[in-house]
């Protein structure tokens, strides 16, 4: 008797495997390709300095904070002048390093003022096979045939006042490009067709709140989350005051929670179940004092700020920074450099440790270790656990606002000078 075994689970197998080789190769938004801040590496070096375990240094032009993407050997990164007049494309070559093209997006006339710690290049690209789609807030997104090296489409329509520059970054959705504008004047969400760049659905912020605020804080700089809740997809989008769960097809709210803070940075997380969020800068007598972070149950509907919030802490929580979970443990580094562990079911700190420095960069885990920098080029490597354990502190030229991206055994390292790569060399 033959031993038959089933077609569908053959193909199953073969799309896991794909899949898997697609999150291990690649390295397609901010954050990684599953926006978790996990890498798929099986090893990365711990220990790097000018002069160890750089394979290149390349110099870029430019002033930005995004981070690197990565498809087969193509490295896309955003860029702009310090003064905002010219905002380009930046293609490297994985291997070499050599710079493959430089292509010129937009040259606005006018530019709104900025805060001194941001960029005109903040946000991070996204990338697919074929196409890479760079976002820089109000003054432009567009798609580039990473093939043809040419633009396929380009919209300089999408405005708003930021007040502080740009910096929330765009995600893809299927067929769907997926960015944020919201400023003091205006809070909306657009869906564009990434074919054409048309837009398909345009959300705005519930404007019986917003109305009750000053502009000032109404602005807000997130990156959303995708997340699968019962098998419906929900789009997680933590604006200055409320975290608002959308159907990413057409931008119908879901669920909402209201928190009322101001600025949003950091990105939400997902996991076993529960939506991590952070609100923006708690007020205290007007000045901003710290943030919120909340774990939300995401099978609700309508407002369930009363019903479904888990817990909520205010120790030591990021406001820029996005953490990273492992193993049901939550890590977290504030600006000012406290770096914490929490219990990511019951919100409990385990452990802190205070670090020198100013930390804006997101935490990165890959191959057993949690990676995250200071921007002064000092850069952290410590193993995840109930105890605090640092592995090595590294030293680079320049200044490391930017989330790192590791993948394929190597540190893709961005400065305000250059890139790196970093793997072992010996």
């Amino acid at each position: 008797m033959k031993n038959i075994f089933p077609v569908s689970l053959l193909l199953a197998l073969a799309f896991i495997s794909l899949s898997y080789t697609f999150q291990k190769e690649n390295w397609t938004q901010l954050r990684g390709s599953t926006a978790d801040g996990i890498s798929m590496s099986e090893t990365a070096p711990v220990n790097w300095s000018e002069t160890e375990n750089i394979v290149w240094k390349t110099p870029v032009a430019g002033r930005a904070w995004s981070s690197p993407v990565v498809y087969d050997e193509q490295i896309w990164l955003s860029s702009a002048t310090e003064d905002g007049t010219r905002m380009f494309a930046v293609c490297i070559d994985f291997e070499s390093g050599k710079i493959i093209r430089e292509i010129d997006l937009f040259q606005p006339q006018e530019i709104q003022r900025m805060h001194v710690t941001n960029s005109y290049a903040t946000p991070t690209p996204c990338i697919e096979e074929g196409f890479v789609y760079m976002h820089f807030g109000t003054y432009g997104t567009a798609c580039i045939d990473t093939k043809k090296m040419e633009v396929v489409w380009q919209r300089t329509d999408l405005n708003c006042q930021h007040m502080q520059g740009a910096a929330s970054s765009p995600i893809l959705y299927k067929n769907l490009l997926i960015v944020h504008l919201e400023g003091t004047d205006v809070q909306f969400i657009a869906a564009l067709d990434k074919t054409t760049g048309q837009t398909v659905w345009k959300t705005h912020r519930p404007t019986e709140k917003y109305e009750d605020v000053q502009p000032v804080y109404r602005k807000s700089y997130q990156t959303p989350l995708i997340i699968n809740v019962n098998g419906k997809d929900q789009l997680i989008s933590n604006g200055s005051l409320f975290c608002i769960a959308y159907e990413p097809e057409t931008g119908k709210e879901i669920w909402r929670i209201f928190y009322g803070e101001d600025s949003t940075v950091a990105m939400p997380l997902f996991f076993n179940g529960i939506v991590y969020v952070n609100s923006g800068w708690v007020l205290s007598q007007g000045t901003p004092f710290f943030c919120r972070l909340y774990a939300v149950d995401p099978t609700g509907t309508g407002d369930i700020t009363e019903t479904h919030v888990k817990w909520m802490s205010e120790e030591h929580i990021p406001q820029t920074s996005t953490p990273v979970i492992v193993d049901s443990l939550m890590y977290g580094v504030t600006e000012r450099g406290m770096v914490s562990c929490r219990d990511a079911v019951t919100g409990q700190i385990i452990w802190t440790q205070q670090l020198k420095g100013h930390f804006d960069a997101s935490m990165i885990y890959a191959a057993g270790h949690i990676y995250f920098s200071e921007e002064k080029g000092t850069s952290y490597v410590i193993e995840p656990g109930r105890e605090y354990k640092q592995v090595a502190e590294n030293k680079l030229e320049g200044k490391l606002k930017s989330t790192p991206a590791i993948l394929r055994n190597s540190i893709l390292m961005r400065t305000d000078s250059s890139l790196y790569k970093i793997a072992l060399t010996k």
